[in-house]
């Protein structure tokens, strides 16, 4: 699992949130002395990804509007089903603040938009000025399983990963695989 941490001018940015407690403790230990007020921003409603929300209770927690809803309705299922996963506590924190298309930090130049196709919440981040596209999981876990496993129709998968094409960025990060560069965008294209 792949956190993400982006140092704004304004804001720092942790993407996702992991495990529980334990897994962003270490960004946590990192930023202490920075003064800077801390986003969370959820990439979908899946229990790796949002489990830590509960380390941020003061702080603004961004996601789609259907990832809030989904954790809300889900969240107990989520812990009888993989309780036995939960790295640190874990203590349900909805997102606070929530969009349906697209949400811009100007001050810092990153952007949140709607990016269907792993979940029908998943939200991508890019950040303008490091040239940096967080996709999270709408790229799979290994290069023989690029495509990852869709809960929307494959066509929507498509439309998001052809906004990725047109989009300006060098490197792609992903919740589960390695750094990777745009290219793995045409290799996905060319396997659709």
């Amino acid at each position: 699992m792949n956190l993400y941490l982006l140092k704004g001018e304004k804001y720092n940015y942790i993407i996702d949130t992991g495990l529980g407690s334990l897994s962003v403790a270490p960004i946590i230990e990192y930023i202490k002395n920075d003064t800077k007020q801390i986003i969370v921003i959820n990439t979908h409603y899946h229990w790796d990804h949002t489990w830590g929300n509960g380390s941020f209770e003061n702080c603004m927690i961004i996601s789609h509007k259907l990832c809030r809803e989904t954790l809300q309705s889900e969240w107990t299922d989520m812990i009888q089903n993989n309780s036995h996963r939960c790295y640190g506590e874990v203590k349900m924190n909805l997102p606070n603040l929530v969009f349906e298309q697209e949400l811009y930090f100007p001050e810092d130049k990153i952007r949140l938009f709607y990016s269907p196709g792993h979940t029908i919440d998943s939200i991508s981040v890019l950040d303008e000025e490091e040239k940096v596209l967080v996709v999270a999981d709408n790229i799979g876990e290994s290069m023989e399983d690029i495509i990852p496993s869709l809960d929307c129709d494959k066509e929507v998968y498509m439309n998001t990963i052809k906004k990725y094409e047109q989009m300006d960025f060098d490197t792609c990060i992903s919740g589960h695989n390695t750094v990777l560069n745009k290219k793995v965008i045409g290799k996905i294209l060319g396997m659709m």
